[in-house]
């Protein structure tokens, strides 16, 4: 074990960052809380805490039910409504948890003594592994969500951009050789799904290499809770990544890894921010390197 690790690299203190596909602000340490708000992207990923830049995201996703991921759900439904934003937050639930969430929800509102008669449920929306799920504010970006490995059920899910384009047969046509076509009833676009952000969440690193999908969005979100060498059966035991799986990962797709950053997140709070960073300088392969964000 190193020596660095007597102090936590990050004590609550928000992390920014730019990515690809839109800015990352949010916090991320195992144990402690986790969310990561894309604004750009009117999303976010988890809800551990509810700082005010949570507001105004109308869409959550949440991987698993573990609390330093999603115990502030209510709390960001009702500070909303508390700073006056009139439209509902939707919440993706994996749906394997989604009626425990409903009591869960339901009972804290109970707790802080909300009446029967008053209570009601923010939008919930469970998820099933390969459907595509359209963000209820931004039709444009589309939900794909998948099973992961962890110790208890959890999902990533990836965030595609949805547009139309010209059919090859058609391009170089004139703009008013297409009005025809389409008077016509030609359908003369096709639809594309484009790979923008894909998160792992909470999982084992086998995971990476069940879904090689992932490397090929702009951004890759993932855990990288373990570090040292003698930790490799600690990360398995917890269902968690240990920094080893991601390097096997990479070396074993090689080029088939099209991300243009890949983030790590999650890091035991028994590491020292110096530790980190100098231990990814040393593992990861030179060729990714450039690629790789530390989120702390």
């Amino acid at each position: 074990m190193t020596t660095e690790n007597r102090y936590i690299h990050n004590a609550l203190k928000q992390v920014r960052i730019h990515a690809a596909c839109s800015s990352i602000q949010g916090f991320s340490i195992s144990g402690l809380s986790t969310y990561l708000q894309f604004p750009e992207m009117n999303f976010c990923v988890d809800m551990g805490e509810c700082p005010l830049t949570a507001t105004p995201i109308d869409h959550v996703f949440l991987t698993h039910a573990h609390g330093d991921h999603a115990r502030c759900i209510m709390r960001h439904n009702s500070l909303r409504k508390m700073m006056g934003v009139e439209r509902d937050s939707v919440y993706y639930v994996p749906e394997s948890i989604c009626e425990g969430a409903k009591a869960w929800i339901k009972a804290e509102a109970m707790f802080e003594g909300v009446s029967e008669t008053k209570f009601r449920y923010p939008e919930i929306e469970p998820v099933t592994a390969g459907t595509r799920i359209p963000l209820r504010y931004r039709k444009d970006l589309v939900l794909e969500p998948f099973e992961v490995r962890h110790s208890v059920p959890a999902m990533g899910a990836t965030v595609l951009l949805h547009k139309k384009k010209l059919k090859d047969e058609f391009l170089g046509k004139s703009a008013n050789e297409i009005i025809e076509l389409r008077k016509n009833g030609v359908e003369v676009t096709r639809e594309v799904y484009e790979p923008q952000l894909s998160f792992m969440g909470d999982c084992l690193g086998e995971s990476l290499l069940d879904h090689p999908d992932v490397f090929k969005s702009k951004v890759l979100v993932t855990e990288c809770t373990f570090l040292d060498k003698d930790e490799e059966q600690m990360a398995f035991k917890k269902g968690h990544t240990h920094l080893s799986s991601i390097v096997k990962a990479l070396n074993e797709l090689g080029d088939g890894v099209k991300c243009e950053q890949i983030v790590l997140t999650h890091f035991s709070m028994k590491y020292s921010e110096k530790h980190i960073l100098d231990t990814l300088a040393k593992n990861i392969p030179e060729k990714f390197k450039e690629r790789i964000v530390a989120f702390v």
